[in-house]
């Protein structure tokens, strides 16, 4: 194999000449001296037999040639940089890698908002979101599948949950769909008469039907917005999380219908750790950091 012409403190140097504008700001920024900067460019140079930089006046411009060594050179360096990273985060137990269960009731602007502060903290680690439904959430959250998990309903058995927050559920339809023209729905009866739209359950195993499921007709789907669109067309009706629609009812495009009795329904979002044993400082971080996002105090 061919040994290399060239070296990453090389490829380096000339980075440092050109961000900094000039040998001696680099040699500043980078503590060494100027005469060592400016041999290592010319070895470089060199050993290439490109020229790379020319310099005019007291400022180091780069050459054609050299805007297309150098921009590819960042890259490789980046690379670098990234691998040995990922060596110390290795070796001090940060995870190269997180998943997190989402359930898709749970807000992402919530979500976002919490990992946008984890991402200048995160070291490189790479986050994977995977939203859940019902069931889907507790079968992760069982198998160990998923490092953090925000779920509806009471957890597994044997694991423990932090209430993090309510969302409050809409029972919504089109406003010229013949639910709209009752001021108040009496009884279960008259909604079974109509299309249900339903959010699919995402386990993969067997799963029981929660919610009110008593329609003979029912539209499954594998999400909020996709039961928005087929509601905004006139058809069925749904319970649908109320930050989700509360524009829409709003705007007039779609109806909130009054069921006797239950007219809102609410589910609490928790937070769970499937293996604590298992816990790492990168899951811990984001943990911590969901908790402050929903004012709960960390013990």
């Amino acid at each position: 194999m061919d040994r290399a012409k060239s070296t990453l403190e090389q490829w380096r140097i000339i980075q440092a000449v050109v961000d900094y504008g000039g040998y001696a700001q680099a040699a500043e920024k980078l503590n060494k001296s100027q005469s060592s900067l400016n041999h290592a460019v010319a070895k470089l140079q060199f050993q290439l037999g490109v020229q790379l930089l020319e310099v005019k006046g007291r400022k180091a411009y780069l050459t054609e040639c050299g805007e297309v060594l150098l921009r590819r050179s960042r890259h490789i360096t980046q690379s670098v940089n990234e691998l040995e990273l990922l060596a110390n985060n290795l070796e001090t137990g940060w995870e190269p890698t997180l998943t997190i269960a989402r359930e898709i009731i749970y807000p992402m602007d919530d979500l976002v908002d919490v990992l946008s502060q984890f991402y200048p903290l995160s070291r490189g680690t790479r986050i994977t979101i995977i939203d859940t439904v019902l069931t889907g959430t507790s079968e992760l959250i069982i198998d160990e599948a998923v490092d953090i998990a925000i779920c509806g309903g009471p957890p597994p058995k044997g694991h423990l949950a932090e209430p993090l927050v309510d969302i409050n559920f809409n029972l919504v339809c089109h406003p010229e769909h013949p639910l709209a023209q009752f001021e108040v729905i009496e009884d279960d009866q008259t909604l079974a008469q109509h299309l249900q739209i339903v959010i699919k359950d995402t386990a993969l195993g067997p799963n029981t039907d929660l919610g009110w499921l008593k329609a003979e007709q029912r539209w499954t789907v594998t999400n909020f917005h996709e039961a928005v669109v087929i509601l905004k067309k006139g058809m069925g009706f749904c319970w649908i999380p109320e930050d989700i629609v509360h524009s829409l009812i709003e705007g007039g495009q779609l109806k909130k219908l009054n069921l006797k009795g239950s007219s809102k329904r609410k589910a609490t979002l928790s937070m769970v750790i499937p293996n604590r044993d298992k816990q790492g400082p990168a899951s811990e971080l984001i943990e911590s950091l969901i908790k402050t996002h929903h004012q709960i105090d960390s013990i």
